[in-house]
């Protein structure tokens, strides 16, 4: 007996009366079930409270006749989104949809740590994070055993200042002969034009937080010198300004006096290692509705 097919529906519209009704009577008058649902009013926006509504629906009875009725007499997926979409433009909404037997697939950037890519690949492998990873890119060869021993194909793509334009077009046809959905920083030390960003998936980066932020090289050092009592890491979505894309996930730890540099620097990796990982589960279960410079987590 084959599984149920499962499609997630993320919708943001203004808010307003009924539309947890209106959205679940389109599905049930369709015939099919809702397996898991979640919504949020946020009534902080500026220019009127906004809605965010997550749906599973298990559409594996499509083809049944109350489906096919409610379509318009096809019980096709490319039907279904289409009534959906006509009740979501009555909405004013924004709406978008994935299929749980759609499996994404992740190209994992790395330069030479290899933590959050030893993380990534494991909880793929364990079946936590959803998704394949068909290749690891990166700007140096140092990681490569690392790929290999997972038996992941490795492309390294050394970059200066003068060839950036050029590796960030190679990774971009890599990412599309091995049809990627999403591109995951897992501490690669480069940072991506908007023309690159413009182009590609959607980018996920990984950074250390600290307050105060220490930008530059050895920041565990830095943080260091200043006594810092708590360290964490933010992941967020890229965009053309540094690190201050949409926040998708962070966390923090605390750390002592007694610690030195290396010992806060193992703390920060474990932390870059959970969030980076949350971050990316997250997006692979259609969980995160981006709204200009914030997202929803539903």
């Amino acid at each position: 007996m084959s599984s149920p097919v499962h499609a997630t529906f993320l919708v943001a519209a203004p808010d307003q009366p009924g539309l947890v009704a209106r959205l679940a009577g389109f599905f049930y008058n369709a015939g099919l079930n809702i397996i898991d649902a979640g919504n949020h009013t946020d009534v902080h926006v500026e220019g009127g409270a906004r809605f965010y509504m997550r749906m599973v629906v298990d559409v594996s009875g499509l083809s049944a006749p109350a489906a096919s009725a409610a379509l318009g007499g096809s019980s096709t997926r490319a039907a279904l989104e289409r009534a959906f979409g006509d009740l979501a433009q009555t909405l004013s909404a924004t709406w978008s949809v994935r299929y749980g037997d759609q499996i994404q697939r992740v190209a994992v950037l790395v330069t030479k740590d290899p933590a959050c890519l030893y993380d990534l690949v494991l909880r793929q492998r364990s079946g936590e994070l959803p998704c394949e990873i068909p290749l690891v890119l990166s700007n140096h060869p140092t990681l490569e055993p690392v790929a290999e021993s997972f038996r992941i194909p490795f492309f390294c793509l050394p970059v200066t200042p003068d060839t950036k334009r050029e590796q960030e077009k190679r990774i971009l046809e890599l990412c599309r002969r091995h049809h990627v959905d999403l591109v995951v920083l897992a501490r690669y030390m480069q940072v991506l034009t908007e023309d690159f960003l413009n182009e590609a998936p959607p980018v996920i980066n990984i950074h250390h937080g600290f307050l105060p932020a220490f930008q530059g090289a050895k920041p565990y050092h830095q943080a260091h010198a200043r006594g810092v009592k708590m360290i964490g890491a933010t992941a967020h979505y890229a965009t053309k300004d540094l690190d201050q894309g949409p926040i998708i996930e962070q966390d923090v730890a605390r750390v002592t006096h007694a610690m030195g540099p290396e010992e806060m620097a193992r703390t920060g990796r474990d932390v870059e290692r959970v969030v980076l990982s949350r971050a990316v589960r997250a997006h692979l279960e259609r969980r995160v509705i981006v709204e200009g410079r914030r997202t929803i987590v539903l």
